[in-house]
């Protein structure tokens, strides 16, 4: 039976995980995993992508040692940053992150010229400073000689794949997270590209996922002791984890994807790119065979991740469900969603600063904070859903929810006591799975999706947390 190895990159952690299929139904064994995350670097917060290359060659070391040789492997990566790279296919610059603050005022500079309804009217893909099309504003600005220089851009799972392969091929799932991919074409907008001042030649045409894009190259083989084929996942992070949501009635497919992110939404065959959408900030990002992911980024785990690490990591997640549970008749809210709350200095206190300035009470205690924090978030799942079903103008009974939030059993009975949706967890290893159910589909093994969500269910089960159950006390991550 053929291996898959799934390369998933999480904006904290990343993990090589070997999945097949043995006897109907899919196994999953990690093989690898590493840290990430940003660093300052030049003034800037910045990837190391050399350290983060070097973790996926370990981790194909280890794949042979340990008698786990893949037929097929891809990657997949958060959204929206980017490489550029020289003629000799070299990197130009730093890698710089996403929730670094290079992008403040990018979007006025591009509103200037394209106004941002035209924008979204084109692309269907929400205001976020973060976006690519921001990014690549703030580089020509203020470092125009590396635009000049530029003969390629790749999407980071790209480059990542590019290395490996010596083959420089851009993905449509992640591309379309850049503000700068038409929803009718697939391809990338070249009017927007040009108009922007931003050289047409360095874009790829764009691939669908399930693109072979070849075998690993000499030196790579060399080095790992093995050869194996190269495939395009969804290769942004949350439409490979949209991929393995065990969605059985194509017709109620309300997911969010739980992670440091919280990514809610709905799956569409076609765009909304409406004026109403617009407004309440929903995006079109691209999916597997031509389906759009219309979603809604919510801050998600980031906050409580942040909270919890500025106490030295010293409470368990149980322990600080437990402590949001004893304190959930504490009032204040914040919007997590608010700019403030992307990349503080420290979590903790910029929360407590919001409760300040809008005139609630501040949490001083950590419990009061972390049930500030989970509550937020559910109220943020509530307001989502009710703009989802007035702009789709579908209704819900469930919701299911996918990622490392899934396996936390005081967010799910929250959630579903909130919204009053039945809620549906799992699995947990959302992103790796549907990167794995990605080759499998181009390998044979299933014949389409819908296939493969019905094995991702039978193989994994889910839990179900209905609206008028008890909340549960409990969390892990």
């Amino acid at each position: 039976m053929n291996k898959y190895l799934a390369i998933d990159f999480g904006a904290s952690s990343g993990r090589h995980i070997i999945g097949k299929l043995d006897n109907g139904k899919i196994t999953l064994e990690e093989i690898h995993r590493f840290d990430n995350g940003p660093k300052k670097k030049n003034g800037h917060l910045c990837w190391d992508v050399d350290y983060l290359f070097g973790e996926i060659v370990k981790g194909l070391k280890k794949c042979k040692e340990t008698g786990n040789i893949p037929d097929y492997l891809a990657i997949d990566t958060w959204g929206v940053d980017f490489v550029l790279l020289d003629k000799e296919g070299k990197l130009l610059g730093d890698t710089v992150s996403y929730r670094d603050s290079r992008t403040k005022g990018m979007d006025e500079e591009v509103y200037k010229i394209i106004p941002e309804k035209e924008l979204y009217a084109k692309t269907g893909i929400q205001y976020a400073i973060f976006n690519t099309i921001y990014q690549l504003m703030a580089i020509k600005k203020t470092q125009p000689e590396l635009l000049e220089k530029a003969e390629t851009l790749l999407m980071l799972p790209d480059y990542f794949q590019y290395l490996l392969t010596g083959v420089p091929m851009s993905e449509y799932t992640e591309a379309s997270t850049s503000n700068l991919v038409s929803p009718t074409t697939h391809q990338w907008d070249y009017e927007i590209i040009e108009k922007l001042g931003f050289k047409k030649s360095i874009f790829q045409e764009l691939k669908m996922p399930g693109t072979i894009v070849g075998h690993l190259s000499k030196e790579i083989q060399e080095e790992v002791g093995f050869d194996c084929v190269v495939v395009k996942a969804a290769s942004h992070d949350t439409a490979s984890a949209v991929m393995s949501v065990p969605i059985l009635k194509e017709d109620d497919n309300l997911y969010i994807s739980s992670g440091t992110w919280s990514l809610m939404g709905v799956e569409n065959m076609e765009a909304i790119c409406t004026p109403e959408s617009q407004k309440a900030n929903f995006t079109n990002e691209g999916g597997y065979d031509y389906r759009f992911r219309y979603l809604k980024n919510i801050m998600g785990l980031w906050m409580i991740q942040s909270v919890r690490h500025e106490t030295n990591d010293a409470y368990s997640w149980d322990e600080l469900s437990k402590m949001a549970y004893a304190n959930l008749d504490f009032p204040s809210r914040v919007n997590v969603d608010d700019n403030c709350f992307l990349a503080p200095e420290n979590m903790t206190e910029e929360i407590r600063d919001y409760c300040r300035r809008t005139g609630q009470p501040v949490p001083e205690k950590l419990e009061q904070v972390a049930s500030v924090v989970y509550q937020s978030l559910v109220d943020a799942y509530a307001r989502t859903i009710d703009e989802l079903e007035d702009l789709s103008g579908r209704r819900f009974s469930d919701i299911h929810i996918v990622g490392g939030g899934s396996m936390n059993p005081f967010i799910n009975s929250l959630t579903a006591r909130k919204t009053g949706k039945t809620v549906v967890a799992g699995p947990g290893e959302a992103t790796g799975i549907g990167n794995i159910v990605a080759q499998m589909i181009q390998a044979g093994d299933f014949k389409s999706l819908q296939e493969a969500r019905k094995c991702i269910f039978e193989s994994f089960g889910v839990q179900k947390y209905e609206p008028d159950g008890e909340i549960i006390a409990r969390g892990k991550l």
